[in-house]
């Protein structure tokens, strides 16, 4: 059975084009071709990238953060209600009306102080600024040091400034040691995300980046086995080059520089929507669509190929939605938060007394009647 699903896999109709078989894709004469069996480097890299990631967080980041007088604003745990907590835990963390109503007869409170417990449960769940500091970190000296490394593999290659050399001997195209490393890297840099993803900060396109991801793998990894291994480094370098820009306003918004972030944030609006939603379309899926029929009739490759390109654009479509939202609020000065980010929720509502730090280290009492709670950045 497994054999037969493994023939089937693997069948020369699905993968290359044409009378060819893998039989022709033998390394010989100095040519080394990409193998499926490649990939699984990716995992002990990818488990590497962790460690390395824990090591930077606290041994780089951290002081860092402190450096810029990134801290954590202190929060203070919810009064301990066992019926509270086991309807947080089990059902839901936003109650509807009615089981507020509910949970009130249960616990012989008022609605106003479930409603307030549930709100303050949900903070005390939410990531810090610290936290997300060190991850943004991570990403933006791995997103810089990956499009160098990438700049440095592709600016002698001709493809790089003639797309249709992207084509000529396909798929007789022998794999280069730079081509080998940037795609090791980056896919077990992209695995590594899947791996923590669920202890990573959760944003409201959580689960866009989730299909991003496994997008991304799966794009990655066919275009290795199926030798498009120079449209691959394209795509990457492409999203790189905006992704730097990105986690580097978030940094500068974390430590408060608001004028650069916001004047790093356009710079970035107008690189996402250059690089993803114009070359990546018109130039690089051009390029996978249109010119490949010229050297081969098209097969299942080529179109499944395309079809997770257009997966991709889809999902920078939906994101330069939020962008665009972004830059809207931002030109007429009511942007205060990331369109994605989870924030906090007011918890001086109705009159409820809290208790916050100022910059100086005191702990100070305010009431909410008169304290407007400011939306957070993130």
């Amino acid at each position: 059975m497994i054999g037969m699903i493994s023939e089937w896999l693997w069948w020369d109709r699905l993968w290359l084009p044409g009378n060819l078989t893998w039989v022709d894709l033998k390394d010989e004469d100095g040519l080394v071709y990409a193998r499926a069996s490649h990939l699984y480097a990716t995992v002990p890299f990818a488990l590497g990238f962790l460690v390395l990631r824990y090591l930077f967080e606290r041994l780089i980041a951290t002081p860092l953060a402190a450096l810029l007088g990134i801290t954590e604003k202190p929060r203070y745990k919810v009064e301990h209600n066992a019926v509270l907590e086991h309807y947080f835990s089990t059902k839901s963390k936003h109650p509807r009306q009615a089981d507020i109503d509910g949970l009130c007869k249960k616990c012989s409170w008022s609605s106003r102080k479930v409603e307030r417990w549930f709100r303050k449960r949900r903070n005390q769940e939410r990531p810090g600024v610290l936290k997300k500091f060190r991850e943004v970190s991570w990403r933006l000296v791995f997103y810089l040091a990956a499009f160098v490394g990438g700049i440095i593999a592709l600016y002698d290659k001709p493809w790089f400034y003639n797309l249709r050399e992207m084509w000529n001997g396909y798929p007789r195209q022998s794999m280069l040691e730079s081509q080998y490393w940037y795609y090791i890297v980056e896919m077990s840099f992209y695995l590594s995300l899947v791996l923590r993803i669920t202890f990573d900060v959760k944003r409201k396109d959580f689960k866009e980046q989730i299909i991003h991801h496994w997008a991304t793998l799966t794009l990655l990894a066919f275009s290795w086995c199926g030798n498009y291994i120079r449209v691959g480094t394209l795509v990457m370098l492409i999203h790189d080059s905006s992704d730097i820009l990105l986690e580097s306003a978030k940094i500068f918004n974390y430590a408060k520089w608001g004028r650069t972030c916001n004047g790093i944030f356009v710079v970035f609006a107008a690189v996402f929507i250059v690089t993803r939603l114009i070359i990546f379309p018109f130039w690089i899926i051009h390029c996978t669509w249109v010119y490949p029929p010229d050297h081969y009739p098209p097969f299942f490759g080529y179109y499944f190929f395309n079809f997770m390109l257009v997966i991709l654009l889809m999902l920078h479509t939906f994101w330069a939605y939020l962008i665009l939202r972004m830059v809207k609020m931002f030109l007429f000065g009511s942007l205060t938060k990331d369109e994605r980010s989870d924030n906090e929720e007011d918890e001086e509502e109705d009159g409820e007394t809290s208790v916050t730090e100022d910059n100086d280290g005191h702990v100070k009492v305010t009431n909410g009647c008169g304290a407007g709670g400011g939306a957070n950045h993130h």
